[in-house]
């Protein structure tokens, strides 16, 4: 089991009320799964990705990650988990603008200490596996946005996580550029890779092998794709 999550609550204070976003979610996905996690804006799928990544707390609930219970760790230790354990893919990419692909994918493996011939090396690997390698010195400038959501992909896992995790990953993109990244992600769970997936579009969650829907911050489990 590489994600365990029993009875979570999340809940936000604002002013004199207490608003519930996640109530009593219990999920567990194994090593190698390809898990998508739908539901509408305001659903609580966001922050229940944000407290898998380790960005937000639970109000309650336990959560394990490869075993080790990640809600008893402190800020730094969280960090380390977020760096080598969770690779994030978001909608809007979040590359550097200035930097070329290499660099963008090598940004990881430099606050993991790798020396800097390495990190090359390595960033280079990925940009090869996600079909980029004649795009290595180009900056997000010059790539569409199909290609800045590959390097994203590079990046996300070229320090080798455990987990990819992916918040609307087509949402910026064309229908062809989204065909292109869901078939990456297909290629990399063949691959071992366990892939988590948000997303609104029951097109894009029909991609994953498992479904699990969340509306007003619980969550039910189908029992087959496309049910």
């Amino acid at each position: 089991m590489i994600l365990k999550l029993e009875h979570i609550y999340k809940d936000y204070i604002q002013g004199k009320l207490t608003v519930p976003v996640l109530k009593d979610v219990s999920l567990h996905v194994e090593e190698g799964e390809y898990v998508a996690i739908m539901g509408p804006s305001g659903s609580g799928k966001s922050t229940l990705m944000n407290i898998v990544g380790c960005l937000d707390r639970p109000t309650s609930g336990t959560y394990e990650l490869a075993g080790e219970d990640v809600l008893s760790l402190n800020e730094n230790k969280l960090a380390d988990v977020r760096l080598n354990q969770i690779g994030f893919v978001f909608q809007n990419f979040q590359l550097l603008p200035r930097m070329t692909a290499l660099d963008n994918v090598a940004l990881p493996l430099v606050y993991a200490g790798v020396r800097k011939k390495a990190r090359r090396e390595r960033a280079r690997e990925a940009l090869i596996r996600v079909g980029l390698e004649e795009r290595v010195s180009f900056t997000p400038t010059q790539l569409s946005g199909g290609q800045k959501q590959r390097v994203a992909i590079a990046r996300a896992m070229v320090n080798k996580p455990k987990i990819l995790l992916a918040d609307e990953p087509t949402g910026a993109l064309d229908s062809k550029s989204s065909a292109q990244v869901m078939d990456l992600f297909a290629q990399l769970n063949a691959e071992g890779v366990t892939v988590v997936m948000i997303t609104h579009d029951p097109g894009i969650a029909g991609h994953a092998k498992r479904v699990v829907d969340i509306f007003d911050g619980e969550i039910s489990e189908r029992k087959e794709v496309g049910a």
